[in-house]
């Protein structure tokens, strides 16, 4: 009877150690980038990404400090378009924030965020990898 329950306690020991790292493989990555930088002119920028299940959220912000400016905001990933449109900066920051949940391909994936003020010309770039 005792080299049965000692079988079965095994068993489910070895099991427990083939199911617990496949499950944490699927979803459990909880790495975050963030970057900041500065544009051309005195506004600046936050690309942040993290992964979410499966995807990658990432959020694209501008802070200009000033209400009602429009950019034309592009996002890429790996040199394909995911994004392209016209942001307007709202109270009370000045800043405008885009997210959007991409596709998690296979390997590195390299986002880069890139606005241009409309009335200025000014150009916020930022680039990071997860």
């Amino acid at each position: 009877m005792r080299k049965l329950l000692a079988l079965a306690v095994i068993g489910v020991a070895a099991l427990a150690l083939i199911v617990a790292p496949a499950a944490s493989a699927k979803g459990g990555d909880d790495r975050e980038v963030i970057k900041r930088g500065g544009c051309t002119g005195a506004s600046t920028w936050k690309l942040k990404l993290k992964f979410d299940d499966g995807r990658i959220e990432t959020e694209f912000e501008v802070d200009q400090n000033r209400i009602g400016k429009r950019w034309r905001v592009v996002l890429r990933q790996d040199g394909v378009l995911r994004f392209r449109r016209i942001r307007t900066t709202r109270p009370p920051s000045g800043s405008f924030e885009i997210e959007r949940h991409l596709r998690n391909t296979r390997g590195k994936d390299r986002i880069v965020a890139r606005a241009r003020a409309l009335g200025s010309g000014e150009v916020c770039r930022g680039v990071a990898t997860i």
